[in-house]
């Protein structure tokens, strides 16, 4: 039986990154870490900055590789996976001079394309100036600029009274108009009439129509003539 210390407080410098990997190790109510104690038949316990592992050296061999893959970022249930295929692997005698990597699994890298910042987003080197920036206005200097320094303390409070009043109101004719807008109709799209002609416009075509119809004076007066003509 054999025991060891593994320090894990100075693989990751990111506090917060350090703090989800070590919760990752542990698991959801300690599961991860109960499965990994039942695969290498080991006790570990994590406190701090340290892992503590107890049991034979090969499988407190194999617990130190698991906890500094998960400080490195990778998650501990790749492990847990291979670790369990191998213990099955184990208890078939025809496998045990063969290699098993055949059957282990492989897993590849990831790299997650991340979202490209725009470069107006992006934060503009500031520009060096040797002057100090301008001293900010106290709450004192902006009363005196307003008048409110120098007003006695009855004034001061009618003053804050007033403001407080017209902030009121302003808020009360906001709820208001709001209401008011729940109740206004909805702008329609109407169909277009068609414009009627009127008189005036019709007037002139139906002239022209009647003096095309009527027969020329003269005409008919030669045509009288010549029927005259005929019955004499």
């Amino acid at each position: 039986m054999f025991a060891e210390v593994i320090k894990i407080g100075g693989l990751v410098r990111n506090k917060e990154k350090f703090v989800k990997r070590r919760q990752r190790l542990i698991g959801p109510n300690g599961q991860t870490l109960k499965a990994l104690e039942l695969l290498t038949q080991c006790y570990i316990l994590v406190q701090g900055n340290t892992v503590c592992a107890m049991g034979y050296f090969k499988d407190i061999k194999t617990v130190m590789r698991v906890v500094t893959d998960c400080m490195r970022n990778v998650h501990p249930i790749y492990s847990i996976k291979e670790l369990m295929i191998r213990k099955e692997l184990a208890k078939n005698p025809d496998l045990k001079d063969e290699s098993w990597d055949r059957f282990l699994p492989q897993f590849k890298k990831q790299n997650i394309k991340r979202k490209k910042i725009a470069a107006d987003k992006r934060k503009k080197a500031k520009e060096y100036t040797p002057f100090p920036p301008e001293q900010l206005l106290r709450k004192e200097d902006i009363a005196m600029m307003s008048g409110e320094y120098f007003l006695s303390d009855k004034d001061k409070d009618e003053l804050k009274k007033k403001n407080k009043r017209e902030e009121k109101m302003a808020r009360k004719q906001e709820k208001i108009d709001t209401k008011a807008r729940e109740f206004e109709a909805p702008e329609e799209d109407l169909p277009v009439k068609k414009e009627k002609k009127s008189k005036k416009d019709k007037e002139p075509t139906e002239k022209v129509e009647t003096s095309s119809m009527r027969p020329d004076i003269e005409d008919l007066k030669n045509k009288f003539l010549k029927k005259k003509k005929k019955v004499e």
